[in-house]
């Protein structure tokens, strides 16, 4: 990926491409684990990435309709969110991220508390191959069921170096997360940026259906022309994501909050 060149159209293109069988594969397998069984060592192994990096071609686009969840897969078995990243003067690190998952969540306050409750059933299939307000599709194994926890796009993240702590972060955006807390990470361990300016690089996002590629407003035209002339239906965005981000370098602690939405805040001791 490095020697692509970040951000450009075949960087971009591969990273697409991947996102797209990630959503599809996440619609099939991904529920709540006391429910039903999540291959994640086989959706997580080097293998099944190879297996997918194979099927990328620098020169074509797979319209998402030909992306089929677990195409590659053989199963061994069966915009209202916040997140905050803090690391105190022992050492002690916390990655939270939590939601309403709407404006004012489902609308009800708990009576004399101040506590608004979240709409987080959204986030079940409430029927196969029917998307949610996000546009993600779902499958049977994160269908409604009592005492079951529906899926989620949150994506609290730590990074460790030889047993030390090198970076938190986390975002929020829906079902976005995902590909902002990827590409921050690709920024800071592929192409070796700070956090402020891995922060700050314009992001893309592809969830396999819509059959849409978002890229932030920063990816340049000359780029967006080739990625249409690959085949992609291209939708220009502001920024989809509010990166919080801790990196250590040096021995010493940098924290960036993404400066594209406002409402956050960096500070120190």
């Amino acid at each position: 990926l490095y020697n692509m060149g970040h951000n450009s159209a075949q960087y971009i293109n591969h990273l697409a491409e991947a996102m797209k069988v990630a959503y599809a594969d996440r619609s099939q397998y991904l529920g709540d684990p006391d429910f039903v069984t999540v291959p994640v060592a086989k959706l997580t192994s080097k293998a099944y990435g190879n297996q997918i990096a194979q099927t990328i071609s620098k020169n074509l686009v797979r319209p998402s309709s030909q992306v089929l969840p677990g195409e590659h897969f053989h199963e061994d078995e069966s915009f209202e969110t916040t997140h905050y990243s803090i690391v105190d003067p022992w050492g002690n690190a916390v990655a939270n991220t939590y939601t309403l998952n709407f404006s004012y969540g489902n609308g009800l306050m708990v009576p004399g508390t101040g506590i608004l409750l979240n709409n987080q059933m959204d986030d079940f299939s409430v029927k196969a191959g029917i998307p949610n307000a996000y546009g993600l599709l779902g499958g049977q194994k994160n269908s409604i069921s009592p005492e079951k926890r529906m899926l989620s796009s949150m994506t609290p993240t730590f990074v460790f170096r030889n047993g030390e702590l090198f970076l938190l972060t986390g975002s929020p955006g829906g079902s976005r997360i995902i590909t902002m807390v990827l590409q921050q990470l690709l920024n800071c361990l592929t192409f070796n940026m700070n956090i402020a300016d891995a922060t700050m690089r314009p992001k893309i996002h592809h969830q396999w259906f819509p059959d849409q590629l978002f890229l932030e407003q920063g990816i340049s035209q000359d780029t967006t022309l080739k990625l249409i002339k690959l085949g992609y239906e291209t939708q220009t965005s502001p920024a989809v994501g509010s990166l919080q981000s801790i990196m250590r370098m040096n021995g010493y602690l940098y924290g960036f909050s993404d400066l594209r939405k406002p409402g956050a805040l960096t500070v120190g001791w």
